[in-house]
């Protein structure tokens, strides 16, 4: 008896594994192992392991069979090589099977060029929805409208989804949310690196600068302040902390102005990302 699936997700690396993990993990993906097939001939850690305990199938390629009953079909792949994983599927698809995108860059019209018209939505989540603590930015095209609270849903098991209607933003989302977590990583390892520095021990001074990050994010969401009202809340005049913020905050524009440069790379960088085929 031949196997019918509802979703297909193309990509078993990091972010795709991350997210197959919570459409399984929890009752608000709402899909059972036997509904999901992973196409990927190297699949990850993550997949390997939900093959292993769940029963997840995995696949080398899509084939005829696997592709009959698809709804949707859920790209992970690294954006160079969307034309060739597209092209390996186009053919297959049933006209009624929609498209979700989770590629830097990869333009809805770049995608219809490869797989027809039929509904397609872009998505843009970021690293934490390996922990369902992430956050996704979805724009549909006119078919793709159709498909929303089904994706809202199979999304919401990794974090919080947000709608936007001009693809546009989508360049300026994959920059802040996207890239956003390499930002706060960084930020760690240059506030461990600067505690050892003065004297604390690495692993006392990788904890603390672990810990205050995580504290200050759960305020952040909790408190129901503004950042700009919680750093103020913590630099009294005169004190230590304004003594490091008028630093952070110096010449050229400090740390503000740096971040809305490396905002604007990476937007730039999306954007050129998402340069149609033979145009780059």
């Amino acid at each position: 008896m031949t196997q019918s699936y509802r979703i297909a997700l193309i990509g078993g690396g990091n972010m795709g594994g991350a997210l197959a993990a919570g459409w399984l993990r929890t009752k608000r993906g709402g899909l059972a192992a036997s509904e999901l097939v992973v196409i990927d001939p190297a699949p990850g850690d993550v997949v390997q392991d939900l093959a292993a305990q769940s029963g997840v199938t995995v696949l080398p390629e899509l084939t005829a069979e696997a592709a009959a009953a698809l709804e949707l079909v859920v790209f992970a792949v690294k954006p160079q090589i969307f034309e060739q994983a597209g092209a390996a599927i186009a053919g297959l698809l049933p006209d009624r099977t929609g498209i979700i995108s989770i590629m830097a860059g990869v333009t809805i019209n770049r995608m219809a060029m490869a797989l027809g018209d039929r509904a397609i939505i872009r998505a843009m989540p970021n690293t934490a929805v390996a922990v369902g603590a992430g956050v996704t930015v979805c724009v549909a095209n006119e078919g793709g409208e159709a498909l929303q609270k089904t994706v809202t849903r199979l999304l919401k098991s990794a974090g919080s989804v947000e709608w936007v209607a001009d693809e546009r933003m989508i360049g300026a989302v994959t920059a802040v949310s996207g890239s956003g977590p390499a930002y706060v990583f960084l930020l760690a390892e240059a506030l461990a690196g600067a505690a050892f520095a003065e004297g604390l021990p690495r692993d006392l001074a990788d904890k603390l600068a672990r810990e205050t990050i995580i504290g200050a994010g759960a305020l952040l969401a909790k408190s129901g302040k503004t950042p700009q009202e919680l750093r103020r809340s913590v630099t009294s005049p005169g004190g230590t902390t304004q003594a490091a913020v008028d630093v952070l905050m110096g010449a050229g524009g400090g740390l503000p102005e740096l971040v809305r440069q490396a905002v604007a790379a990476a937007e730039r960088r999306s954007r050129q990302m998402g340069q149609e085929p033979g145009k780059r």
